[in-house]
């Protein structure tokens, strides 16, 4: 895809990749709209940056994003990236009271936003980029978040299926594959040892500059490329006991 000079809608843009994503695509002279459940989390990204044009949205609501699409399609529709970048992680066991309601609203925004949003946008004509923030959790799980794991197993499967649907329109679908970063996704200082955001995102950006499509880093780029024995060894290592 081409860097610069787009109009780029982000989920989830206000916090973590997100905002990443949103700092890097102004700074190559974007035009980006970002989206989320909380508007103060919005403000404080337009109050940093002031071209970032906010929607408030909870993408677990069916309605909500067909008039996030809608909204695009009346005042935006020259937009052409679409990014499905939000999504949420519970750490629960099956066990736990909570366990199916918590699941619930992770399956609606971890899968069903993202497939809902890219059928929606897909028909908008000026679309020609669609970009999928799985994750390096989608090639081995991480069994305190099987939910999260197993949502972004899907949507890289469904990545993969919806390039090759549409290979053979103007439409371009880019992964964006994560591993564990120093964000507050989970909790508050849950991975506050891991790389942080802006190294992630400097190199998925050098990797789009060559053309790339499937984009890693650190060990996510290992557990794309690992066979059955490593991926059985890298899950014992990961859920140990």
């Amino acid at each position: 895809m081409k860097l610069t000079n787009n109009k780029i809608l982000i989920t989830g843009g206000a916090t973590g990749i997100g905002l990443g994503l949103t700092e890097r695509f102004i700074q190559e002279n974007n035009t980006v709209i970002i989206c989320g459940r909380r508007a103060s989390a919005l403000k404080a990204v337009s109050d940093r940056f002031p071209t970032v044009i906010t929607r408030v949205c909870d993408l677990a609501i069916e309605t909500e994003r067909i008039e996030l699409y809608n909204w695009i399609a009346e005042n935006h529709s020259d937009l052409n990236v679409l990014v499905n970048n939000a999504g949420i992680q519970n750490w629960m066991n099956v066990s736990d009271e909570d366990f199916y309601a918590k699941a619930n609203t992770e399956v609606s925004i971890n899968v069903l936003a993202p497939i809902h949003l890219a059928s929606l946008f897909s028909g908008l004509p000026s679309l020609t980029t669609i970009m999928n923030v799985s994750s390096g959790l989608a090639f081995i799980p991480l069994s305190k978040i099987a939910v999260y794991s197993a949502t972004k197993a899907f949507l890289r499967s469904f990545t993969l299926s919806l390039r090759h649907q549409l290979k053979d329109s103007k439409i371009e679908v880019v992964e964006i594959i994560p591993p564990a970063l120093n964000t507050d996704l989970g909790a508050q200082g849950l991975h506050s040892e891991y790389p942080p955001v802006s190294e992630f995102i400097a190199s998925i950006f050098k990797q789009l500059e060559d053309g790339k499509i499937e984009l890693t880093f650190g060990t996510s780029e290992t557990r794309t490329q690992a066979n059955n024995e490593v991926i059985k060894d890298y899950f014992n290592m990961m859920n140990p006991g």
